[in-house]
Protein backbone atom coordinates (compact mmCIF):
# COMPACT_ATOMS: atom_id res chain seq x y z
CA UNK A 1 0.00 0.00 0.00
CA UNK A 2 1.26 3.49 -0.87
CA UNK A 3 0.02 6.48 1.12
CA UNK A 4 0.68 10.03 -0.10
CA UNK A 5 1.07 12.48 2.80
CA UNK A 6 0.45 16.06 1.67
CA UNK A 7 2.19 18.65 3.85
CA UNK A 8 2.00 22.43 3.56
CA UNK A 9 4.89 24.49 4.92
CA UNK A 10 6.04 21.57 7.03
CA UNK A 11 7.68 18.16 6.61
CA UNK A 12 10.42 17.55 5.71
CA UNK A 13 11.66 21.14 5.45
CA UNK A 14 10.39 22.68 8.70
CA UNK A 15 10.82 21.12 12.14
CA UNK A 16 7.80 21.38 14.40
CA UNK A 17 4.78 19.62 15.85
CA UNK A 18 3.09 18.56 12.62
CA UNK A 19 6.38 17.58 10.99
CA UNK A 20 7.35 15.56 14.06
CA UNK A 21 3.96 13.85 13.88
CA UNK A 22 4.60 12.89 10.24
CA UNK A 23 8.05 11.54 11.10
CA UNK A 24 6.62 9.44 13.94
CA UNK A 25 3.81 8.08 11.76
CA UNK A 26 6.11 7.07 8.90
CA UNK A 27 8.81 5.62 11.11
CA UNK A 28 6.41 3.43 13.09
CA UNK A 29 4.16 2.24 10.24
CA UNK A 30 7.16 0.65 8.55
CA UNK A 31 5.08 -1.85 6.56
CA UNK A 32 3.38 1.00 4.66
CA UNK A 33 5.07 2.83 1.78
CA UNK A 34 4.86 6.61 2.04
CA UNK A 35 5.48 9.34 -0.51
CA UNK A 36 5.58 12.96 0.67
CA UNK A 37 3.93 15.66 -1.43
CA UNK A 38 5.28 18.86 0.09
CA UNK A 39 4.01 22.37 -0.63
CA UNK A 40 6.82 24.80 0.16
CA UNK A 41 7.33 28.54 -0.15
CA UNK A 42 10.63 29.06 -2.00
CA UNK A 43 13.73 27.02 -2.70
CA UNK A 44 15.76 29.50 -0.67
CA UNK A 45 13.61 29.17 2.44
CA UNK A 46 13.00 25.42 2.18
CA UNK A 47 16.02 23.83 0.58
CA UNK A 48 17.18 21.31 3.18
CA UNK A 49 15.47 18.43 4.92
CA UNK A 50 15.16 18.83 8.69
CA UNK A 51 14.55 15.12 9.20
CA UNK A 52 16.30 11.92 8.22
CA UNK A 53 13.72 10.15 6.12
CA UNK A 54 12.70 6.65 7.24
CA UNK A 55 13.41 3.89 4.66
CA UNK A 56 9.71 3.48 3.86
CA UNK A 57 9.46 7.12 2.71
CA UNK A 58 10.24 6.27 -0.88
CA UNK A 59 9.96 9.71 -2.47
CA UNK A 60 9.48 13.41 -1.80
CA UNK A 61 7.78 15.58 -4.41
CA UNK A 62 7.92 19.31 -3.72
CA UNK A 63 5.82 22.13 -5.14
CA UNK A 64 7.54 25.49 -4.65
CA UNK A 65 4.92 28.22 -4.77
CA UNK A 66 7.65 30.81 -5.26
CA UNK A 67 8.96 29.23 -8.46
CA UNK A 68 6.28 30.62 -10.75
CA UNK A 69 5.37 34.24 -11.32
CA UNK A 70 2.68 36.02 -13.24
CA UNK A 71 3.50 36.47 -16.90
CA UNK A 72 1.96 38.67 -19.55
CA UNK A 73 2.27 36.34 -22.56
CA UNK A 74 -0.83 34.34 -21.61
CA UNK A 75 -2.85 32.68 -24.34
CA UNK A 76 -6.44 33.70 -24.72
CA UNK A 77 -8.84 31.08 -23.42
CA UNK A 78 -12.53 30.72 -24.29
CA UNK A 79 -14.61 29.34 -21.44
CA UNK A 80 -18.06 27.89 -21.99
CA UNK A 81 -20.98 29.78 -20.45
CA UNK A 82 -21.38 27.20 -17.67
CA UNK A 83 -17.64 27.26 -17.00
CA UNK A 84 -17.77 31.02 -16.51
CA UNK A 85 -20.58 30.47 -13.98
CA UNK A 86 -18.50 27.84 -12.16
CA UNK A 87 -15.52 30.20 -11.99
CA UNK A 88 -17.73 33.05 -10.85
CA UNK A 89 -19.30 30.95 -8.08
CA UNK A 90 -15.87 29.91 -6.88
CA UNK A 91 -14.45 33.42 -6.86
CA UNK A 92 -17.36 35.57 -5.62
CA UNK A 93 -20.22 33.18 -4.82
CA UNK A 94 -21.38 32.12 -1.39
CA UNK A 95 -19.46 29.02 -0.32
CA UNK A 96 -22.69 27.14 0.48
CA UNK A 97 -23.88 27.56 -3.12
CA UNK A 98 -20.75 26.25 -4.84
CA UNK A 99 -21.08 22.93 -6.66
CA UNK A 100 -17.80 21.35 -5.61
CA UNK A 101 -18.04 18.44 -8.06
CA UNK A 102 -18.36 20.85 -10.98
CA UNK A 103 -15.58 22.99 -9.54
CA UNK A 104 -13.20 20.04 -9.28
CA UNK A 105 -14.13 18.97 -12.83
CA UNK A 106 -13.39 22.50 -14.05
CA UNK A 107 -9.97 22.56 -12.33
CA UNK A 108 -9.18 19.10 -13.64
CA UNK A 109 -10.05 20.11 -17.23
CA UNK A 110 -7.97 23.29 -17.23
CA UNK A 111 -5.12 22.11 -15.00
CA UNK A 112 -2.49 23.31 -17.48
CA UNK A 113 -4.26 26.59 -18.40
CA UNK A 114 -5.12 27.98 -14.97
CA UNK A 115 -2.76 30.98 -15.15
CA UNK A 116 -4.25 31.86 -18.56
CA UNK A 117 -7.69 31.85 -16.92
CA UNK A 118 -6.53 34.15 -14.12
CA UNK A 119 -5.13 36.65 -16.60
CA UNK A 120 -8.06 36.31 -18.96
CA UNK A 121 -11.09 38.44 -19.76
CA UNK A 122 -13.62 36.27 -17.89
CA UNK A 123 -11.74 36.50 -14.59
CA UNK A 124 -11.33 40.25 -15.12
CA UNK A 125 -15.09 40.69 -15.66
CA UNK A 126 -15.93 38.60 -12.59
CA UNK A 127 -13.69 40.77 -10.44
CA UNK A 128 -15.09 43.95 -11.97
CA UNK A 129 -18.64 42.81 -11.13
CA UNK A 130 -17.61 42.07 -7.53
CA UNK A 131 -15.94 45.48 -7.28
CA UNK A 132 -19.06 47.31 -8.51
CA UNK A 133 -21.35 45.37 -6.16
CA UNK A 134 -19.37 46.14 -3.03
CA UNK A 135 -18.58 49.36 -1.23
CA UNK A 136 -14.95 49.65 -2.25
CA UNK A 137 -12.75 52.67 -1.60
CA UNK A 138 -9.60 51.14 -3.07
CA UNK A 139 -8.87 51.44 -6.78
CA UNK A 140 -10.00 48.54 -8.95
CA UNK A 141 -6.47 47.50 -9.93
CA UNK A 142 -5.61 46.75 -6.28
CA UNK A 143 -8.88 44.85 -5.94
CA UNK A 144 -8.14 42.77 -9.07
CA UNK A 145 -4.61 41.89 -8.01
CA UNK A 146 -5.77 40.83 -4.57
CA UNK A 147 -8.02 38.27 -6.24
CA UNK A 148 -5.22 37.15 -8.53
CA UNK A 149 -2.94 36.92 -5.51
CA UNK A 150 -5.43 34.58 -3.84
CA UNK A 151 -6.05 32.29 -6.77
CA UNK A 152 -2.60 32.15 -8.34
CA UNK A 153 -1.03 29.88 -5.67
CA UNK A 154 -4.34 28.03 -5.37
CA UNK A 155 -4.24 27.13 -9.06
CA UNK A 156 -0.45 26.85 -9.24
CA UNK A 157 -0.43 23.71 -7.09
CA UNK A 158 -2.24 21.83 -9.87
CA UNK A 159 0.18 22.56 -12.69
CA UNK A 160 2.49 19.58 -12.09
CA UNK A 161 1.94 15.85 -12.38
CA UNK A 162 -0.13 14.18 -9.69
CA UNK A 163 1.60 11.74 -7.37
CA UNK A 164 0.39 8.14 -7.69
CA UNK A 165 -0.92 6.63 -4.46
CA UNK A 166 -3.54 4.26 -3.06
CA UNK A 167 -4.62 6.79 -0.44
CA UNK A 168 -4.17 10.57 -0.27
CA UNK A 169 -3.78 12.05 3.22
CA UNK A 170 -3.39 15.80 3.73
CA UNK A 171 -2.27 17.28 7.03
CA UNK A 172 -4.40 20.41 6.70
CA UNK A 173 -7.02 22.04 4.54
CA UNK A 174 -5.72 25.06 2.57
CA UNK A 175 -3.47 24.35 -0.40
CA UNK A 176 -2.66 20.85 0.89
CA UNK A 177 -6.36 20.12 1.23
CA UNK A 178 -7.29 21.32 -2.24
CA UNK A 179 -4.41 19.33 -3.75
CA UNK A 180 -5.48 16.18 -1.89
CA UNK A 181 -9.09 16.74 -2.92
CA UNK A 182 -8.33 17.04 -6.62
CA UNK A 183 -5.82 14.17 -6.65
CA UNK A 184 -8.38 11.96 -4.93
CA UNK A 185 -11.07 13.04 -7.35
CA UNK A 186 -8.96 12.59 -10.48
CA UNK A 187 -7.37 9.27 -9.45
CA UNK A 188 -10.58 7.99 -7.83
CA UNK A 189 -8.74 7.11 -4.63
CA UNK A 190 -9.69 7.62 -0.97
CA UNK A 191 -8.79 10.84 0.78
CA UNK A 192 -8.12 11.45 4.49
CA UNK A 193 -7.92 14.97 5.91
CA UNK A 194 -6.20 15.43 9.28
CA UNK A 195 -6.27 18.79 11.05
CA UNK A 196 -3.95 19.49 13.97
CA UNK A 197 -4.93 23.12 14.28
CA UNK A 198 -7.91 24.50 12.37
CA UNK A 199 -6.25 25.90 9.25
CA UNK A 200 -9.05 28.36 8.43
CA UNK A 201 -8.98 29.91 11.90
CA UNK A 202 -5.18 30.14 11.89
CA UNK A 203 -5.16 31.93 8.52
CA UNK A 204 -7.89 34.27 9.78
CA UNK A 205 -5.74 35.22 12.76
CA UNK A 206 -2.70 35.71 10.49
CA UNK A 207 -4.63 37.93 8.08
CA UNK A 208 -6.13 40.09 10.83
CA UNK A 209 -2.65 40.78 12.26
CA UNK A 210 -0.69 41.14 9.01
CA UNK A 211 0.23 44.37 7.20
CA UNK A 212 0.39 43.11 3.63
CA UNK A 213 -3.40 42.72 3.33
CA UNK A 214 -5.13 46.07 3.70
CA UNK A 215 -8.58 47.09 4.93
CA UNK A 216 -11.55 45.32 3.42
CA UNK A 217 -9.27 42.99 1.49
CA UNK A 218 -8.81 41.08 4.75
CA UNK A 219 -12.42 39.88 4.58
CA UNK A 220 -11.88 38.70 0.99
CA UNK A 221 -8.83 36.63 1.99
CA UNK A 222 -10.57 35.12 5.03
CA UNK A 223 -13.53 34.11 2.89
CA UNK A 224 -11.17 32.58 0.33
CA UNK A 225 -9.61 30.23 2.89
CA UNK A 226 -13.05 29.23 4.16
CA UNK A 227 -14.04 28.30 0.61
CA UNK A 228 -11.05 26.13 -0.14
CA UNK A 229 -11.41 24.37 3.22
CA UNK A 230 -14.95 23.45 2.19
CA UNK A 231 -13.59 21.61 -0.85
CA UNK A 232 -11.45 19.40 1.37
CA UNK A 233 -14.26 18.76 3.85
CA UNK A 234 -16.64 17.76 1.06
CA UNK A 235 -14.17 15.54 -0.83
CA UNK A 236 -12.63 13.74 2.16
CA UNK A 237 -13.78 10.23 3.00
CA UNK A 238 -12.64 10.67 6.60
CA UNK A 239 -11.64 13.77 8.56
CA UNK A 240 -9.63 13.29 11.73
CA UNK A 241 -9.49 15.72 14.61
CA UNK A 242 -7.34 15.72 17.73
CA UNK A 243 -9.95 16.71 20.29
CA UNK A 244 -13.62 17.55 20.73
CA UNK A 245 -13.42 21.37 20.48
CA UNK A 246 -11.68 21.14 17.12
CA UNK A 247 -14.35 18.71 15.96
CA UNK A 248 -17.07 21.26 16.75
CA UNK A 249 -15.13 23.95 14.86
CA UNK A 250 -14.84 21.69 11.82
CA UNK A 251 -18.60 21.13 11.87
CA UNK A 252 -19.20 24.91 12.13
CA UNK A 253 -16.98 25.41 9.09
CA UNK A 254 -19.01 22.97 7.00
CA UNK A 255 -17.51 19.52 7.60
CA UNK A 256 -20.15 16.76 7.73
CA UNK A 257 -20.26 15.42 11.29
CA UNK A 258 -20.45 11.81 10.11
CA UNK A 259 -16.96 12.03 8.53
CA UNK A 260 -15.08 13.11 11.65
CA UNK A 261 -13.02 10.70 13.77
CA UNK A 262 -11.34 11.78 17.01
CA UNK A 263 -7.76 10.46 17.12
CA UNK A 264 -5.63 12.16 19.82
CA UNK A 265 -1.88 12.46 19.53
CA UNK A 266 0.30 9.96 21.33
CA UNK A 267 3.82 9.63 22.68
CA UNK A 268 5.97 6.68 23.70
CA UNK A 269 6.02 7.25 27.45
CA UNK A 270 8.81 4.72 27.94
CA UNK A 271 11.13 6.98 25.92
CA UNK A 272 10.69 9.76 28.50
CA UNK A 273 10.95 7.74 31.69
CA UNK A 274 14.16 7.82 33.74
CA UNK A 275 16.04 10.10 31.35
CA UNK A 276 19.63 10.70 32.39
CA UNK A 277 21.00 14.23 32.56
CA UNK A 278 23.34 15.28 29.76
CA UNK A 279 24.17 18.42 31.79
CA UNK A 280 22.98 20.72 29.04
CA UNK A 281 21.50 23.08 31.65
CA UNK A 282 23.00 24.11 34.97
CA UNK A 283 21.06 22.69 37.93
CA UNK A 284 21.90 25.69 40.11
CA UNK A 285 19.29 27.57 38.07
CA UNK A 286 15.51 27.26 38.18
CA UNK A 287 15.38 26.00 34.61
CA UNK A 288 12.38 27.04 32.55
CA UNK A 289 12.22 25.84 28.95
CA UNK A 290 10.05 26.01 25.88
CA UNK A 291 10.11 23.89 22.73
CA UNK A 292 8.96 25.85 19.68
CA UNK A 293 9.68 27.43 16.34
CA UNK A 294 10.56 31.10 16.84
CA UNK A 295 7.68 32.50 14.78
CA UNK A 296 4.92 35.02 15.59
CA UNK A 297 2.16 32.45 16.15
CA UNK A 298 4.19 31.06 19.10
CA UNK A 299 4.17 34.55 20.67
CA UNK A 300 7.70 34.34 22.04
CA UNK A 301 7.54 38.02 22.97
CA UNK A 302 4.86 37.45 25.61
CA UNK A 303 7.02 34.69 27.07
CA UNK A 304 10.05 37.00 27.16
CA UNK A 305 8.07 39.72 28.92
CA UNK A 306 6.69 37.19 31.42
CA UNK A 307 10.22 35.99 32.16
CA UNK A 308 11.36 39.57 32.83
CA UNK A 309 8.72 39.77 35.59
CA UNK A 310 9.74 36.37 36.93
CA UNK A 311 13.41 37.26 37.14
CA UNK A 312 12.67 40.28 39.33
CA UNK A 313 11.51 37.91 42.09
CA UNK A 314 13.47 34.83 41.09
CA UNK A 315 16.95 35.95 39.94
CA UNK A 316 18.17 32.36 39.60
CA UNK A 317 15.63 31.63 36.85
CA UNK A 318 16.92 30.67 33.41
CA UNK A 319 14.84 30.40 30.21
CA UNK A 320 15.99 27.97 27.52
CA UNK A 321 14.30 28.45 24.12
CA UNK A 322 14.69 25.14 22.31
CA UNK A 323 13.87 25.15 18.61
CA UNK A 324 14.83 26.60 15.25
CA UNK A 325 14.87 30.34 14.62
CA UNK A 326 15.71 30.35 10.91
CA UNK A 327 12.11 30.24 9.65
CA UNK A 328 11.38 33.91 10.38
CA UNK A 329 14.71 35.75 10.84
CA UNK A 330 13.02 39.14 11.27
CA UNK A 331 10.87 37.91 14.15
CA UNK A 332 13.87 36.24 15.78
CA UNK A 333 15.82 39.50 15.58
CA UNK A 334 12.86 41.35 17.11
CA UNK A 335 12.90 38.90 20.04
CA UNK A 336 16.65 39.34 20.50
CA UNK A 337 16.28 43.11 20.40
CA UNK A 338 13.44 42.94 22.95
CA UNK A 339 15.67 40.97 25.35
CA UNK A 340 18.45 43.51 24.83
CA UNK A 341 16.24 46.57 25.29
CA UNK A 342 14.68 45.19 28.49
CA UNK A 343 18.14 44.23 29.76
CA UNK A 344 17.03 40.68 30.54
CA UNK A 345 19.66 38.15 31.53
CA UNK A 346 19.24 34.40 31.62
CA UNK A 347 17.49 33.78 28.28
CA UNK A 348 19.25 31.69 25.67
CA UNK A 349 18.20 30.50 22.20
CA UNK A 350 19.59 27.00 21.74
CA UNK A 351 18.34 26.36 18.22
CA UNK A 352 17.27 22.93 16.97
CA UNK A 353 18.37 20.37 19.57
CA UNK A 354 17.63 16.87 20.80
CA UNK A 355 15.07 17.88 23.42
CA UNK A 356 15.43 14.61 25.36
CA UNK A 357 18.96 15.64 26.30
CA UNK A 358 17.57 18.73 28.05
CA UNK A 359 14.43 17.37 29.72
CA UNK A 360 16.10 15.85 32.83
CA UNK A 361 17.37 19.28 33.92
CA UNK A 362 14.17 21.25 33.21
CA UNK A 363 12.02 22.29 36.18
CA UNK A 364 9.12 23.90 34.33
CA UNK A 365 8.01 24.24 30.69
CA UNK A 366 6.12 27.00 28.91
CA UNK A 367 3.88 27.40 25.87
CA UNK A 368 2.77 30.91 24.91
CA UNK A 369 1.15 30.26 21.52
CA UNK A 370 -1.68 32.25 20.03
CA UNK A 371 -2.94 29.13 18.22
CA UNK A 372 -2.28 25.41 18.69
CA UNK A 373 -3.83 22.03 18.12
CA UNK A 374 -2.82 19.36 20.61
CA UNK A 375 0.87 20.15 21.16
CA UNK A 376 3.24 17.20 21.17
CA UNK A 377 5.64 19.37 23.19
CA UNK A 378 3.18 19.34 26.09
CA UNK A 379 2.64 15.59 25.85
CA UNK A 380 6.38 14.93 25.78
CA UNK A 381 6.95 17.23 28.75
CA UNK A 382 4.15 15.54 30.70
CA UNK A 383 5.58 12.11 29.87
CA UNK A 384 8.90 13.30 31.34
CA UNK A 385 7.12 14.53 34.47
CA UNK A 386 7.57 18.27 33.88
CA UNK A 387 4.73 20.68 34.80
CA UNK A 388 3.60 23.24 32.23
CA UNK A 389 2.33 26.79 32.09
CA UNK A 390 0.48 27.18 28.78
CA UNK A 391 -1.91 29.57 27.09
CA UNK A 392 -5.53 28.54 26.75
CA UNK A 393 -5.40 27.56 23.07
CA UNK A 394 -6.23 24.35 21.24
CA UNK A 395 -6.36 21.40 23.62
CA UNK A 396 -3.85 22.77 26.14
CA UNK A 397 -6.52 22.99 28.85
CA UNK A 398 -7.65 19.42 28.16
CA UNK A 399 -4.09 18.12 28.31
CA UNK A 400 -3.16 19.93 31.51
CA UNK A 401 -6.46 19.78 33.39
CA UNK A 402 -8.16 16.75 31.89
CA UNK A 403 -11.39 16.28 29.95
CA UNK A 404 -14.85 15.22 31.16
CA UNK A 405 -13.96 11.61 32.00
CA UNK A 406 -10.60 12.47 33.57
CA UNK A 407 -10.39 13.13 37.31
CA UNK A 408 -6.61 12.82 37.66
CA UNK A 409 -6.11 16.50 38.48
CA UNK A 410 -3.89 19.24 37.07
CA UNK A 411 -0.59 18.72 35.29
CA UNK A 412 0.03 22.44 34.87
CA UNK A 413 -1.52 25.91 34.71
CA UNK A 414 -3.51 27.47 31.88
CA UNK A 415 -3.36 31.24 31.37
CA UNK A 416 -5.01 33.67 28.91
CA UNK A 417 -3.41 34.35 25.53
CA UNK A 418 -0.94 37.29 25.39
CA UNK A 419 -1.18 37.86 29.16
CA UNK A 420 2.45 38.08 30.29
CA UNK A 421 1.52 39.03 33.87
CA UNK A 422 -0.74 35.99 34.28
CA UNK A 423 1.98 33.75 32.86
CA UNK A 424 4.58 35.25 35.21
CA UNK A 425 2.29 34.84 38.24
CA UNK A 426 1.68 31.17 37.38
CA UNK A 427 5.42 30.53 36.96
CA UNK A 428 6.24 32.14 40.31
CA UNK A 429 3.44 30.32 42.10
CA UNK A 430 4.84 26.98 40.98
CA UNK A 431 8.47 27.95 41.57
CA UNK A 432 7.69 28.83 45.19
CA UNK A 433 5.51 25.76 45.77
CA UNK A 434 7.59 22.71 44.82
CA UNK A 435 5.05 20.33 46.36
CA UNK A 436 2.46 21.54 43.85
CA UNK A 437 4.91 20.98 41.02
CA UNK A 438 5.58 17.46 42.26
CA UNK A 439 1.84 16.61 42.22
CA UNK A 440 1.52 18.03 38.71
CA UNK A 441 4.50 15.97 37.59
CA UNK A 442 2.83 12.74 38.70
CA UNK A 443 -0.52 13.69 37.17
CA UNK A 444 1.10 14.45 33.81
CA UNK A 445 2.77 11.05 33.61
CA UNK A 446 -0.45 9.25 34.60
CA UNK A 447 -2.52 11.18 32.02
CA UNK A 448 -0.18 10.34 29.16
CA UNK A 449 -0.08 6.70 30.25
CA UNK A 450 -3.87 6.46 30.37
CA UNK A 451 -5.04 8.57 27.41
CA UNK A 452 -2.17 9.48 25.06
CA UNK A 453 -0.08 6.41 24.33
CA UNK A 454 1.58 6.26 20.94
CA UNK A 455 0.45 2.69 20.31
CA UNK A 456 -3.21 3.71 20.37
CA UNK A 457 -2.67 6.55 17.91
CA UNK A 458 -0.69 4.33 15.50
CA UNK A 459 -3.24 1.49 15.66
CA UNK A 460 -6.07 3.86 14.72
CA UNK A 461 -4.24 5.21 11.66
CA UNK A 462 -3.13 1.76 10.58
CA UNK A 463 -6.77 0.66 10.70
CA UNK A 464 -7.90 3.73 8.70
CA UNK A 465 -5.35 2.99 5.99
CA UNK A 466 -6.25 -0.69 5.91
CA UNK A 467 -10.00 -0.07 5.67
CA UNK A 468 -9.76 2.60 2.98
CA UNK A 469 -7.07 0.68 1.08
CA UNK A 470 -9.23 -2.45 0.94
CA UNK A 471 -12.23 -0.41 -0.20
CA UNK A 472 -10.13 1.20 -2.95
CA UNK A 473 -8.84 -2.19 -4.17
CA UNK A 474 -12.35 -3.63 -4.21
CA UNK A 475 -13.64 -0.70 -6.31
CA UNK A 476 -10.92 -1.29 -8.89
Amino acid sequence: MRVCLICEGSYPYVAGGVAGWVQMLCRNLSDIEFVIWSIATTREEMSQYRYQLPPNVVDVKTIYLGDDTFHTDCKRIHLLKREVEILKNLVIGEKEAIDWKETLDFIKKYKDRLVDILMGEDFFEICLEAYRNTDQTEIFLEFLWNFRGMYFPFMDVFTGEFVEADIYHSLSTGYAGILGSLASYVRKKPYILSEHGIYTREREEDIIRCDWVKGKFKELWIDFFKKISMIAYQQADIVTSLFYVNKTLQIELGCPKSKIRLIPNGVAIEEYTDLISSHKLEKKHFNIATVLRVVPIKDVKTMILAFSYVQEKLPKAHLAILGGYEEDPDYYEECVEMIRSLDIHGIKFYGQVNVKEYLPDIDLMLLSSISEGQPLAILEGMAAGIPFVATNVGDCKGLLEGNADDDLGKAGCVVPVMDSKAMADAILDLAFHPEKMKRMSEVGKKRVEKYYRKERFLTQYRELYRTLGEASSWQE
